[in-house]
């Protein structure tokens, strides 16, 4: 079997073990810790992370697997596993069913794999490369719209545009039909679905936008960085999805304007 269809095909038993993992902790009164950069940590983030690490292990063991809350090992082999076990972690400790699970195989650096499952609601894309992405088995289609005043913007929030990021972030908004924010993860699996148009954010980690980039690009989406370069795990950050090439090309004018 092609390797990548390997992983494909296991990649959902480490969603099941993170989503049982979530399911038994969420709107329960756990505390959380602060990390580095003041964002929250859970003992529910760090359980659903080992189990897909252990299992990764007995699977795979010569693949890397580079994740949000313990780090990082074999970066350099060909396949790379990216996980984060609570994207959204905020949205989890405040009961919020909009966090998710997301996992990304890279080969060779590069999106091909991934899945976006939302454990609550029991919602998983999926997508790779030769696989169309899929909504719990349905196929998806991402958006047609091609005009920017007709696009459904989202962002997880506004305070992650700082800096010179700012101003490009705030003249898009203003040309969208809806700038929306506070989705978290679940933006990307609406955009693969063609519920939204736009997703732009910035201050993003690999294992932010891995799973996500392959679910919606095999959807027939763009993610790229904001200057139309495709995404790897030394992308600095800034991520820009649209629903299709012309959407997407608007966007992107809109972003590098003076």
């Amino acid at each position: 079997m092609d390797p990548l269809r390997e992983r494909a095909n296991f990649a959902p038993t480490l969603a099941d073990r993170a989503g049982d993992i979530l399911r038994r902790y969420f709107r329960t009164p756990i505390g959380f810790d602060d990390k580095a950069d003041s964002s929250p940590v859970t003992i529910a983030d760090r359980e659903a992370e080992a189990a897909m690490r252990d299992a990764i292990a007995g699977a795979f063991p010569g693949d890397g697997i580079l994740g949000e809350e313990m780090g990082s090992e074999r970066t350099d082999s060909r396949f790379v596993w990216v996980l984060d076990p609570i994207d959204g972690t905020k949205s989890f400790i405040s009961g919020k069913p909009l966090f998710g699970t997301l996992i990304g195989v890279a080969e060779e650096g590069r999106p091909t794999f991934g899945i976006i499952d939302q454990p609550i609601s029991r919602e998983r894309w999926c997508g790779g490369r030769g696989q169309p992405t899929t909504l719990n088995g349905k196929p998806q289609k991402a958006s047609a719209k091609t005009a920017l005043g007709e696009a459904i913007l989202y962002a997880t929030t506004p305070y992650m545009f700082q800096g010179a990021d700012h101003d490009p972030f705030e003249r898009l908004a203003g040309r969208v039909k809806h700038p929306l924010f506070g989705a978290d993860c679940y933006a990307y699996g609406l955009l693969a679905s063609g519920f939204a148009d736009i997703v732009c954010e910035a201050d993003l980690k690999p294992y932010d936008y891995f799973g996500p980039a392959a679910v919606i690009e095999n959807a027939g989406g763009i993610v790229t960085d904001w200057e139309g370069r495709p995404l790897t795990i030394r992308s600095d950050g800034r991520v820009l999805a649209a629903g299709n090439a012309a959407l997407h090309r608007a966007a992107l004018d809109v972003l590098a304007a003076r």
